[in-house]
Formats: structure tokens, C-alpha cells, sequence
């Protein structure tokens, strides 16, 4: 589970405003939206296993959590860079940044470790469930139609399947409570979509692009159609809730070594934006 010095900064001058596949409305704001949490929530992901990282007493967690914390580091930094080019295209993205860094710290605040490591391992599923519907669904990918921002949300997915489990083992490791685990997923399966949706609406009412006749109903047809609105995205969310659910049930070992190769083999596709030599977890 290598941290991969990474940077994607300098491919981002040319963004343009709507950035998805045809200039498409919708998937451009939700995937602003999407990325405005990322620094923080994946800031908030890193505190809630580190505190538990000295009750950890199997090595090979121990590395994965080492793993973990330097990969989650990483992507927060570049959805930062990223947000900061939206921010500058008109997206509220660096607003989006600080509502969710008051609410993550205040959750911090009021709530036990175990219930805020209960809400990392129930969001890294959601994040899992997304990486492997873009590493396996090239519908997906094409949804955004900038270069640099595609790889940036391919090589995020890839990484996220990497450590998938991690989270949910530090958790169970420590002794996490099973009733607390479906429970806080049960929540956070309604509160982070209405939350998504909700951001991701100011967003649109901020950009004139929507007022324009018929721009936003055809965006909403084209949206109706992708992978985001399958049935069977919200099945393997709801999976979560099963008796016994791991991460690693839904095996995508073959896939993660898929794009290991296409992305970072001899001739991957992102060497060059590497910055320095992968480090493996210590």
C-alpha cells in the first residue's frame, strides 16, 4: 500500500468551467462538490484511525495503517489544489471546504472516537464502492471529459481500493460495537447524499449556465442515465448493513493489480506525475 508522491497542480491552469463529458451541467457541479469534501473529510478519516493506531498490535495493520495515513494525506492535498482551480472558475468550493471542516470538528468535539472511526469506515465503503464503479465502468470515466481531472478522481480510486478495508479492521480490532457500525451507516447513507445534493444545488444556483433555457433539463435527462443513478450502486452501499459485511467480500484484487500496471507499471500512465519514488508503508 505504497504512498505515491504525486502531483496533478500543473495540469489544472486549462480547466475549463464545466469540465464533464459535453459540457454537461450537472456531473461538473457534483463533481465540484464531491471534491470540496475530500480535504477535510479525508483529514478528519486520518485522525479518527491514528488515534487508535497504538492499541493496534498486529504488524501487518500496522503497515496498512501506515499505508493509509500517508495515502489519505496525499489526496487530500491534491482535491485542495483541485478546489482551489474550481474556486476560481466561480465553484464555491473553497466555501464548501470550510462548512465541512466546522462540521467535522464539531462532530470531533461532541462524539467518542469509536463513533467518529464508525462514520471513516462507513465513508471509506462509500468511497470504495465509487472507486471500484470507476475502475471497472469506462462509462464512468468518460463522465468527465478533462484529462488531468479524470486521472486525478482514477488514480484517487485506485488508492481508495487499496486500503478499502482498513478503516473497518482498525474498528473492528479495537473493538468496535457491531450495532454502532450499521447504525452509523444507516445515518450517513441518508445524511451524505442529502448533503451532496444540497451542495451540489447552491452550486448550480451560483452559475449562470443554468439559467439558460432547457441547459438544465437536458443535463438532468443525460444524468438520469449514468452509473450514479443505477440501482445497483445503492444495493452495494446497502451491503454495508449485512451481518458479517467485510470490505473484502467483493474481491478486486485482480482489478487493483489492473491499474497498479496502467497507471504506475514501466510505461503507466502517470509516471510523470509522480514527484518522488512510491514509499511503501513503514
Amino acid at each position: 500500500m505504497p504512498t505515491r508522491r504525486i502531483s496533478f497542480e500543473e495540469s489544472l491552469h486549462d480547466l475549463p468551467k464545466h469540465f464533464a463529458a459535453g459540457d454537461d451541467l450537472i456531473m461538473s457541479h457534483l463533481v465540484a462538490s464531491l471534491s470540496a469534501v475530500f480535504p477535510d473529510g479525508e483529514d478528519f478519516f486520518v485522525r479518527s484511525v491514528r488515534h487508535y493506531r497504538s492499541e493496534i498490535t498486529d504488524p501487518e495493520l500496522k503497515r496498512q495503517v501506515a499505508g493509509f495515513i500517508g495515502q489519505e494525506s496525499i489526496h487530500g492535498r491534491e482535491h485542495r489544489a483541485l478546489n482551489g482551480r474550481l474556486d476560481a472558475l466561480g465553484y464555491p468550493s473553497k466555501r464548501a471546504e470550510r462548512v465541512v471542516r466546522r462540521v467535522l470538528t464539531t462532530r470531533e468535539r461532541m462524539l467518542s472516537p469509536e463513533n467518529n472511526l464508525a462514520v471513516t469506515a462507513a465513508l471509506e465503503h462509500f468511497t470504495a464502492t465509487l472507486a471500484e464503479l470507476t475502475l471497472t465502468d469506462e462509462t464512468m470515466r468518460n463522465l468527465i471529459d478533462h484529462q488531468t481531472v479524470r486521472e486525478l478522481f482514477v488514480w484517487h480510486a485506485l488508492e481508495e481500493s487499496e486500503h478499502k478495508a482498513v478503516a473497518f479492521d482498525v474498528y473492528r480490532a479495537v473493538g468496535g460495537r457491531e450495532r454502532t457500525r450499521v447504525m452509523t451507516m444507516k445515518v450517513i447513507r441518508i445524511a451524505f447524499v442529502v448533503a451532496t445534493v444540497v451542495q451540489m444545488m447552491l452550486s448550480l444556483l451560483g452559475d449562470r449556465a443554468t439559467y439558460r433555457p432547457g441547459r438544465l433539463r437536458r443535463s438532468w435527462r443525460h444524468f438520469k442515465q449514468t452509473p450514479f443513478m443505477q440501482p445497483e450502486l445503492w444495493e452495494r452501499l446497502r451491503d454495508y448493513d449485512r451481518p458479517g459485511f467485510h470490505p473484502d467480500d467483493r474481491d478486486t484484487t485482480e482489478l487493483v493489480a489492473k491499474w497498479r500496471e496502467e497507471l504506475f507499471g514501466v510505461d503507466g500512465s502517470l509516471n510523470d506525475k509522480l514527484t518522488a519514488p512510491a514509499a511503501a508503508a513503514a
